[in-house]
């Protein structure tokens, strides 16, 4: 007897956050971690996700966020703000530019591009708000620092590159070496909210690398060397300086860099990399400090250690 996914889904919940991420990880990327002793990029990942850094959560936050960019590097590389309101209501829609960008602040693919706001309504906008909102991002893939994270709705000014189309972006992935050397291999996700969305990775001088990712497929040929690749790489390592590992995300549309995310745990354990020794590799690369070793904690699902997130 098959049963049905609801109820599959539920006992899936029920689940503590390190048997769920070993199941998770045994089912995209082919084996089971090992979250004792972790040495690949993926299992360091998930020791994240079970082990977070206090300061994961203020700086996944997409609005919190934006204080740590602004000391850093300087407001200049923001994306401006339009609104931030405590409610989305018609009030704030009716006040909304022509074109603009709809994000949630708490979790990954929370984004709506409007290029043409005549064309959108408020209680299409609404109820992708609200369905947004209700949605529990921890509760997705375990990253726990998620969990303490406020729920807000906020937009954007559109970023458009020279074609009129949303800009690639530049995610900067940053690993700490010995001496204050970093390692820095650049994905570079082009056409993403087109129907064949491409993703190609290059080192810091620009040479195109055999790696590919998840669905994404690669491009017949390398893009050009941005004219500002230095910019961005001295940017990203600013805003990576303080952390052993972190993504950096950001926008170069007519030669101006815009930050996008840090992200501490992308991909949340189970990235998929081709081929997989890429998994090996980038885990040489990645310098796990957090702590000498890890323990598997039996929290239920939705608890966290110490009351952290309640």
């Amino acid at each position: 007897m098959q049963l049905p996914k609801t109820l599959l889904g539920g006992a899936k919940d029920l689940l503590p956050d390190y048997v769920f991420l070993s199941m998770s990880h045994r089912q995209k990327i082919g084996r089971f971690p090992n979250l004792i002793k972790p040495t690949t990029f993926n299992e360091k990942i998930l020791y994240r996700c079970l082990h977070p850094d206090p300061r994961y959560a203020d700086l996944t936050d997409k609005l919190t966020v934006r204080d740590y960019v602004k000391s850093k590097i300087g407001e200049q590389y923001l994306i401006p703000l339009i609104a931030e309101p405590d409610a989305f209501d018609r009030d704030v829609f009716d006040a909304l530019p022509s074109a603009f960008v709809m994000k949630a602040n708490h979790g990954s693919s929370f984004v709506k591009v409007v290029k043409n706001k005549s064309q959108a309504t408020f209680e299409e906008l609404a109820a992708l708000a609200d369905q947004w909102l209700s949605k529990d991002f921890y509760r997705v893939a375990r990253e726990r620092h998620y969990h303490a994270i406020k729920h807000r709705i906020y937009f954007e000014t559109l970023l458009l590159d020279e074609r009129g189309d949303v800009p690639a972006d530049y995610k900067l992935h940053i690993f700490a070496g010995a001496g204050g050397r970093r390692t820095v291999c650049i994905c570079v996700i082009s056409d993403r909210f087109n129907e064949h969305p491409r993703g190609d990775f290059y080192d810091a001088q620009w040479n195109l690398l055999d790696i590919g990712i998840g669905h994404f497929e690669r491009s017949k040929s390398p893009d050009p060397r941005p004219e500002n690749l230095s910019m961005l790489l001295d940017i990203g390592q600013r805003l990576a300086e303080d952390f052993e590992y972190v993504r950096v995300d950001l926008y170069s549309p007519r030669g101006r860099v815009y930050f996008g995310e840090l992200t501490f745990t992308p991909g949340a354990g189970v990235l998929q990399l081709r081929p997989d020794s890429v998994d090996y590799e980038w885990g040489t690369y990645f310098q796990l400090h957090e702590h000498a070793e890890a323990t598997l904690d039996s929290a239920p699902a939705g608890r966290m250690p110490n009351g952290a997130g309640e």
